[in-house]
């Protein structure tokens, strides 16, 4: 058996048509977007104009057998910049959830519409964290109800940090169907384009990725059409029946089912695609800082000549590459289908997003005073990659998750 990091021929070009992309497009429109904190629509149609925003290209890289597609293409569009990246890639967390719960018929309809063509670009929200339920999924008030004899869903609530979130065309929104449930009586719907009583709430004013664009979503009496459910109201059905006897199981003293884990399994397979972003962050404040150590001349050498500097660097590249492999490691163990049986895919996200804190700090270090003014990158790099310890689960979550998928306990 032959190992390899090598890339493939076909994989080396897609790297380099993207890093061409981010350096030549997104860098030298970072900074205004960052301060105008607005979505970039033109970085986002030039996206699209040059297939990189599009359903083809992430299916194309999803589908990559060696499960790296995906996590190279985020991260070098995140080496040109985080809150462009993010806007360029948030519909696709809307895209994966159609992918992942809708029928064909669904995914066909809804899927294309979520990024629109080149002429006409749509973006897409994903909805799931609500003011009360962030990390505690099964704290969600948002409530589709079914009326049968329409075969209607009426959905209410206030869904926030929603990436898009009010300007998008189409939206996916998780929504409680079953309270008793907690976790397990949930289900995802579709609110078309259009649709009445689905409006844009408070617009968050963000320490990073300012040009990625995030609200809450108010649903206020919105009526859907029983085929907006993902699935299908069978498979819902057959999904709750299944969750009420384990809790009945649970209730009569059977064996104790740890809640969520096919909705963490989910989240498992997703989280190297956020450590590759924050890798790229990473890597692109540390060239900086590189760049920066071997051109400024201080006492009358380079500043790089001093072992403190140099070591800095050395362990910031040291980090980076190791949180790379641990990416590359979960990514592949999901496309060949490997369970993560010590949460490997918590692991790269953890590690990956708590290195792009610290090497950007680090680079903030290394350009002393010109680090903390916006004439220099590295400042918006550190504001960006402070979130990736935050969103897509805490760096607390993950470690959770790590220590009681080796503990087999449900450490709390």
């Amino acid at each position: 058996m032959t190992f390899t990091l090598e890339l493939s021929e076909d994989q080396i070009a897609v790297r380099d048509w993207l890093h061409g992309f981010a350096a030549d497009v997104v860098r030298p429109a970072a900074a205004e977007w960052d301060e105008r904190e607005e979505t970039p629509w033109p970085i986002i149609q030039e996206a699209a104009r040059l297939g990189i925003y599009s359903l083809d290209f992430y299916a194309q890289q999803y589908f990559d057998p060696s499960g790296l597609g995906i996590p190279i293409a985020m991260e070098e569009l995140f080496w040109g910049d985080a809150g462009i990246g993010l806007a360029i890639v948030g519909t696709t967390l809307a895209a994966v959830s159609v992918l992942a719960n809708g029928t064909e018929e669904q995914i066909g309809t809804w899927v294309p519409q979520m990024f629109g063509t080149p002429e006409d670009v749509k973006v897409a929200a994903f909805c799931s964290s609500e003011p009360d339920a962030g990390s505690d999924v099964s704290a969600m008030r948002t409530r589709a109800v079914h009326d049968q004899a329409k075969d209607e869903w009426l959905l209410n609530g206030t869904k926030t940090w929603a990436t898009n979130g009010g300007i998008a065309g189409v939206h996916v929104v998780v929504a409680t169907v079953d309270p008793a449930l907690g976790a397990r009586g949930q289900a995802s719907f579709v609110v078309p384009p259009g649709t009445p009583g689905l409006s844009q709430g408070q617009k968050f004013k963000k320490h990073g990725i300012r040009a990625s664009h995030t609200a809450e979503v108010v649903l206020d009496d919105v009526r859907l059409p029983g085929h907006c459910l993902l699935g299908g109201k069978e498979k819902l059905d057959e999904r709750l029946a299944r969750a009420r006897e384990r809790a009945a199981a649970q209730a009569g003293g059977g064996a104790r089912q740890r809640g969520g884990n096919a909705a963490m399994a989910t989240f498992e397979a997703s989280r190297p695609a956020v450590g590759a972003q924050a890798v790229g962050i990473a890597r692109a404040a540390y060239e900086v800082a590189l760049d920066y150590a071997r051109t400024r001349v201080q006492f009358g050498r380079p500043i790089i000549d001093n072992q403190g500097i140099a070591f800095a660097l050395a362990d910031m590249r040291t980090r980076i590459d190791a949180a790379r492999l641990l990416v590359w490691r979960a990514s592949w163990m999901a496309a060949d289908n490997k369970p993560f049986t010590a949460a490997e895919g918590s692991m790269s996200k953890l590690y990956a997003g708590e290195t792009a804190k610290w090497v950007t700090g680090q680079a903030m270090q290394i350009l002393g005073g010109n680090g903390f003014t916006r004439e220099y990158p590295v400042e918006r790099m550190h504001r960006d990659a402070a979130v990736y310890t935050v969103f897509e689960g805490t760096s607390e979550i993950q470690r959770l998750v790590i220590a009681r998928t080796l503990s087999g306990l449900h450490i709390r």
